[in-house]
Parts: C-alpha cells; sequence; structure tokens
C-alpha cells in the first residue's frame, strides 16, 4: 500500500530524530519515495547527509534555497506529497501550525500543504499536558489535521509519562489509511484466521498447517480502507495493525464464541481460519503418560461449523465469503459448501498453499466462477477484498 507514495518527512528538533532515521528506511523497503525537510534544530541532532543516504534524494533545509529557478519551490514541494508527516512535533512546532507562522522552509510547507497531515507528538510530558499546547491541538485536530502520539514511556530526560514519539511502525500503520480513499469507511468486518488448537492433554494438541497469513493481510487492508476491523485470530496468525481489533483465542469453541459475540451489525464476515472440524471427547489434565501399547484409541467430537452457525443467526452478515482448502475438485466442493453453509462467496484455495506465503484458487458464487493464479498472499488479500466490495 505504501509502493510508489510520495512521503515527505518533516523532521523537527528533538532526540528522537534518531529514529525517523529508522522509519525513512522502513518506508523505502516498502518501495516509497521519500523526500525530507529538516529544520534548523534538527540538524542539532542528526546531520542531512544522513537523510540524503537513506533515501537518496537531496534534503531540504533552507526556505529559500529550496531551488536556483524563479519558482515557488516551496508550494511544488507540498503538491509532491501524498502526505506530509512531521516527526518528531515538538511543543514550537505545534503552536506555530496552530497560528500559522511561516518563518522557516517546514512551517511554510505545512500552511500550503493539501494533501493529508500526520504530526507524531514528542516532547516533554509537562509541555505536552500544559494548557497552550493541548489548546494547539484542539485546533489543530479541528482543521483536520491527524496526530499520534505521543506515548508514554520513560523520556531523555529521566521523567516519565506521555511525550515519546511513536515507534517507527506504529507511525507506518498510521499512515496507511490516510494514502488511500476510505471506500469503506462506516462499514464493520468481522474476519477470522489462522489455525485452533483442541487439546489433547496439557502439553499436545490436534491443530493443522494454517498460518493465519492471509486472514491477517485482510484485516490489514479492510482497517486501512477505514472499515471497523474485528480479527478474531488463532494461534500463530501474524502481527496485525494497531487499526485492527483482535481476539486471540486458541479452540474452535473459543473462535465460534468471540466470532458470535461480534457478529453483529457486521456488514462482512470473512472466515479465512482453517478450523478444526473435531475436538477430544475426553481431554485429559497434566501430561498424558506413553503406555506401552503400539496403538491406542481416542474419541474425537465434531466441532461445530462456525461459518453456518453466524449463517444461521437472526442478525447475520449481509454478507458472508467462506474458504476451503481442497486437494482436488476445487469448484465441485466449493459448489457444495456454499449451499450448506449459507454462505453467499467462497474462495477454494489449494491446500498446497497452507503455511505458504503464496497462494492460489476460485472465487465461487451462485453466479460467478473466477480462478485467481497463485500470487503473494498480502496481494491476494488486496484481490479478494475487491471481489468482495464488488458483490450485488
Amino acid at each position: 500500500m505504501l509502493s510508489g507514495k510520495h512521503i515527505l518527512i518533516g523532521i523537527g528538533g528533538g532526540i528522537a530524530v534518531y529514529r525517523v532515521a529508522e522509519l525513512a528506511r522502513l518506508l523505502i523497503k516498502q518501495g516509497a519515495i521519500v523526500r525530507c525537510v529538516m529544520t534548523s534544530a534538527a540538524c542539532e541532532f542528526v546531520t542531512p547527509m544522513t537523510f540524503e543516504a537513506l533515501t537518496g534524494e537531496t534534503v531540504h533545509t533552507e526556505l529559500f534555497n529550496l531551488t536556483a529557478e524563479r519558482q515557488m519551490g516551496h508550494i511544488q514541494l507540498a503538491r509532491w506529497a501524498d502526505i506530509l508527516l512531521v516527526a518528531p512535533t515538538t511543543a514550537n512546532l505545534i503552536a506555530k501550525f496552530s497560528h500559522g507562522i511561516c518563518d522557516n522552509l517546514l512551517t511554510t510547507l505545512f500552511q500550503v500543504c493539501e494533501a493529508p497531515v500526520l504530526l507524531a507528538s514528542a516532547m516533554n510530558v509537562s509541555m505536552w499536558e500544559s494548557t497552550t499546547t493541548q489548546r494547539n491541538v484542539k485546533a489543530l485536530k479541528a482543521q483536520g489535521i491527524h496526530f499520534t502520539g505521543p506515548e508514554p514511556g520513560q523520556l531523555a530526560c529521566g521523567e516519565e509519562g506521555p511525550g515519546r514519539m511513536s515507534e517507527p511502525e506504529t507511525l507506518m500503520e498510521a499512515m496507511r489509511p490516510l494514502l488511500q480513499p476510505q471506500r469503506l469507511s462506516g462499514q464493520r468486518w468481522l474476519i477470522n484466521a489462522g489455525p485452533t488448537w483442541e487439546s489433547w492433554d496439557d502439553v499436545r494438541i490436534l491443530t493443522n498447517r494454517a498460518s493465519g497469513k492471509l486472514g491477517a493481510s485482510m484485516a490489514d487492508a479492510v482497517a486501512a480502507l477505514g472499515a471497523e476491523t474485528i480479527l478474531v485470530a488463532g494461534p500463530g496468525t501474524p502481527p496485525t495493525s494497531t487499526l485492527v481489533q483482535r481476539h486471540n483465542i486458541g479452540s474452535a469453541q473459543e473462535m465460534l464464541t468471540a466470532c458470535e459475540q461480534e457478529a453483529g451489525s457486521t456488514a462482512v464476515f470473512v472466515a479465512t481460519a482453517a478450523v478444526s472440524d473435531y475436538r477430544f471427547s475426553e481431554p485429559e489434565e497434566g501430561k498424558l503418560k506413553r503406555k506401552d501399547k503400539a496403538r491406542i484409541t481416542v474419541t474425537l467430537d465434531a466441532n461445530e461449523d462456525i461459518v453456518a452457525h453466524i449463517a444461521g443467526l437472526p442478525n447475520r452478515p449481509r454478507k458472508i465469503i467462506a474458504f476451503a482448502a481442497e486437494h482436488s475438485n476445487h469448484i465441485e466442493h466449493a459448489r457444495n459448501k456454499l449451499r450448506a453453509k449459507s454462505a453467499d462467496a467462497i474462495f477454494a484455495n489449494d491446500i498446497s498453499g497452507m503455511g505458504e506465503n503464496d497462494a492460489a484458487g476460485w472465487w465461487v458464487t451462485p453466479k460467478q466462477e473466477e480462478q485467481l493464479s497463485r500470487m503473494p498472499k498480502q496481494q491476494l488479500a488486496v484481490r479478494l477484498i475487491e471481489q468482495i466490495m464488488g458483490m450485488d
């Protein structure tokens, strides 16, 4: 989602400057094009050469030396940006932004920038909590300016409290929804992901090879599009954006309970999870000791079908998307499950993608069949979301 985006970073004068260098590196790694503007105070902490080496772009520091040509260089730089991120944003910068003071390149860019603006606040806790700063923050938020942080913790001055700049990964997550149209704003999506664990005893489990990668990627992408996103995540499901409301569960019963609790007023339920079909009838306490037998017999009970259960609720989601991992006859099995589960669509993915970074499969609805070729799961997540959004 950051690939090809024009990220303009305004760097304020604070000890957190060194963490902005890591942020710039991560953005470049994601394929973003990054340019930096530094205040004179920021240059006291880190030299412009650091950011030039990281971004491969000239770092701008002076309002009147931005270009050699006779043009409003700061205007052109503001128009180039898809987003302006100011990090760290000091109390001094917040005050200048709020009152329209344009005494350096960064404050001038702020005033003319029509792209979304995200301020990563970082300062002494007393400065952040001061009446003046809070009044300025309130005024900027009323103008549509976005904030992240400050985060609580120990500060460079030795004090503790809200004052730390948000982590680079957090800043990247905060930027994503500002870089694309919020096409799912006002919608509520429920997604489940990963395997479940069915305990035989306190050590051994019955599970499968599902990784949760596709479901986690879908949750991140949906949240970035503005939807209220709830992820019910089985064991091992990868970390997700801070925009995602996440419930970590273990067993199939726990997943069913969590999904049922969250299903109300949900626009879409996407069931990517590989839920165990069976659980042990009589799980043991402690660790079951090995017996001197060549074979033992255990009894399994069927778990309830989560998709069919959610589809049968009086307040069922408007769209229910099921997933089915199949070895062969994918479309035939998908159509049978589509009817049995009362789902609106089903993605029949080949079991060869289970646990891998890539996957392929067939998108099947009562009126449509479409094969999706093998691709990275992050890319597949976006394709599937487009399919869901395009449903009648």
